[in-house]
């Protein structure tokens, strides 16, 4: 998801900042449209936020990994900013209370995509506008993995460790219809 956003907010004439678990998340993330990408085990991301925008912050964090991420997420945020969090792959977000949100009168919003896009319609015409951009090659997918169906533990074990990038497809290698 965080590659195909990159290459979205970018196209989209934004500038993406990005943070990423490891080095080589990181130069995937920049090959995928961010303008710039934060190791975020490595350093405070918050603070490299407030040095790469001159203080300005972000208008939007989209944050995906939840646990360990948030309250960064949060100090990233500009005055009336907007926290989307839309995943937890470190684990639920912990500690919140809605008074967080008080300095600088920010917003947070947590979007599931079966509630979001209410209406068969909705999901069709989205649908068509994210195919039809993979297929103009205005936006490309991140590379896919195969981990054959009997191993799915271990396909669990990469994607809680977040060991993964791109899809991860589970396949029916050694079984018989």
């Amino acid at each position: 998801m965080g590659l195909l956003l990159g290459q979205w907010i970018s196209g989209l004439g934004a500038r993406a900042i990005g943070t990423a678990g490891s080095p080589e998340k990181a130069e995937l993330a920049r090959a995928h449209g961010y303008d710039a990408v934060i190791e975020y085990r490595r350093e405070d991301f918050a603070e490299r936020v407030a040095e790469l925008t001159s203080g300005a912050l972000c208008d939007t964090v989209f944050d995906a990994v939840g646990k360990d991420t948030w309250r960064g997420s949060l100090s990233s945020l500009r005055p009336h900013g907007r926290f989307v969090n839309f995943g937890q792959a470190s684990g639920p977000i912990e500690g919140f209370k809605i008074s967080d949100l008080a300095a600088g009168s920010k917003s947070v919003i947590r979007p599931v995509v079966f509630d979001y896009l209410t209406g068969a319609q909705e999901r069709r015409q989205r649908s068509a506008e994210l195919f039809a951009r993979l297929a103009d090659g205005s936006l490309r997918a991140g590379a896919a993995s195969s981990i054959p169906l009997r191993e799915a533990a271990r396909a669990h074990r990469a994607l809680e460790g977040r060991a993964t990038t791109g899809s991860t497809i589970l396949t029916m290698d050694g079984f018989s219809a």
